[in-house]
């Protein structure tokens, strides 16, 4: 709300008062117009939560009070919009940038420093490799851009600026406990802030493709996705530094995850396993247009992560549970990571001859209600407004009787399949994850 209010007042000049729900009226209040809109916006808020609750009690919110000023809510709407702005409320212009730190700290000892990392948030609350200027010198020698070099600039919550350089991600990868020959994929991962955040509990996921991965010893095989490996572990780990020292998340403050989510740990980093693909299946990173010598970081940011629980049974093909396991999914997109054996099921037994062949078959298969298709408010708030203008086919899915069964994937490109795993179980798991376009890590080296 805060960035439409925003937009309405600067470009059309036309006195907006915002509404949100009590739980993020603060951020929109102070962080955000701090450091985003450059201009105090007037808000009203509504008690939490909102959003699944009766129309009796939703009404009731309307004609109660505003919970930012206390007043009723129509009266603190009129006044908002008729009185004059305060001294405070007329700031404008672009937005200051973040205030940076010291280049340097004062020295002190190791459990101090540890310490101070954690007071000021710059750690997700393990111990971190504390970065001397030696060891950040040692990770600047894995990358030819300078020291100096800003990496991006809009690299804030909802691309406030917060300008950062390549020592500053050196800093964060000795921190992580990077080698120099991980810190391209780093700066790689770098130049993709800022990382999508929600109140939900949205997650990312880092697939790397390409010669990189063998270069640097990824793990695409046995036990990819557990904590088996250096490099996987470091680079993803050095997301969440990313995340929280570049982009500036705090939780409570410039973010308001109710429950977060625990593949933020090490957001799910892997390299797909390339040599162990079908013949056919081509690699993520040449389904999305690059060459196969090129180095590539894609990141997919999604919500549900559903283990297949067990292996492939002969009676019941994979790709049936598939499209089973998929009907709890929103529709919007879908990622399958899946064992190498699997794949191989899917291609040799099952005639699926290429990744966008399973793609096809699961968009034309997949089906769930209409009720349960807009009970998902990231469905009902993103598409729903695109059903009232009349497009379909979600204007007709709003009028079908809520038992009616849809086909919710209706672009069989928003459905991928990822390849990973050592071939000790016929095992996957179906996901909402919907990739950005990859990223070359060869523009770091």
């Amino acid at each position: 709300m805060s960035l439409e209010a925003g937009e309405i007042e600067q470009k059309y000049r036309i006195p907006v008062v915002a509404a949100a729900g009590s739980n993020v009226v603060a951020f929109g209040i102070g962080a955000n117009a701090t450091y985003n809109t450059g201009m105090p916006i007037r808000y009203v808020g509504v008690p939490f939560p909102f959003s699944g609750q009766p129309r009796s009690v939703l009404k009731g919110y309307i004609e109660g009070k505003d919970t930012v000023s206390g007043k009723p809510m129509m009266q603190a709407i009129i006044e908002g919009l008729t009185q004059p702005l305060t001294e405070h409320e007329r700031m404008s212009g672009i937005p200051p940038e973040a205030q940076p730190e010291p280049r340097l700290l004062a020295a002190d000892t190791e459990d101090n420093l540890q310490r101070l990392f954690k007071e000021r948030c710059w750690t997700d609350f393990n111990p971190v490799i504390i970065p001397t200027q030696e060891r950040v010198a040692a990770m600047l020698k894995g990358t030819s851009r300078k020291p100096d070099e800003i990496v991006k600039s809009a690299a804030g919550t909802f691309g406030t600026r917060r300008p950062f350089t390549v020592e500053k991600v050196a800093v964060l990868a000795v921190m992580a406990g990077a080698k120099p020959e991980y810190f391209p994929v780093i700066l790689a991962l770098a130049s993709m802030v800022p990382y999508q955040d929600s109140t939900t509990s949205i997650a990312q996921m880092i697939v790397v493709n390409g010669p990189i991965r063998k270069e640097i010893d990824m793990n695409s095989g046995l036990g990819a996705l557990g904590p088996n490996n250096d490099a996987n572990s470091v680079i993803g780990r050095s997301m969440t530094l990313i995340h929280k020292i570049i982009q500036g998340y705090d939780e409570g403050v410039t973010g308001f995850a109710s429950l977060s989510n625990p593949l933020r740990y090490d957001n799910l980093c892997f390299a797909e396993n390339e040599e162990a693909l079908p013949q056919g299946w081509e690699p993520l990173h040449v389904q999305m247009g690059h060459k196969p010598t090129d180095s590539i970081l894609t990141i997919f940011t999604g919500w549900n992560f559903i283990n297949s629980t067990g292996w492939v049974e002969q009676h019941y093909a994979p790709q049936m549970l598939m499209r089973d396991y998929m009907s709890t999914l929103s529709g919007m997109s879908a990622t399958l990571i899946m064992d190498p054996s699997v794949a191989e099921l899917l291609n040799d037994v099952q005639g699926f001859k290429t990744k966008d062949m399973l793609g096809e078959w699961l968009s034309q298969n997949v089906e769930k209600t209409a009720a349960s298709y807009w009970g998902n408010s990231i469905v009902s708030s993103m598409l729903g407004p695109l059903g009232a203008q009349g497009l379909e086919p979600y204007a007709s899915w709003k009028k079908v009787p809520g038992e009616t069964l849809i086909k919710p994937f209706t672009n069989p490109k928003s459905i991928r399949a990822v390849v990973v795993g050592g071939k000790t179980a016929s095992v996957w798991f179906a996901t909402d994850f919907m990739p950005e376009k990859g990223t070359s890590i060869d523009a770091w080296r």
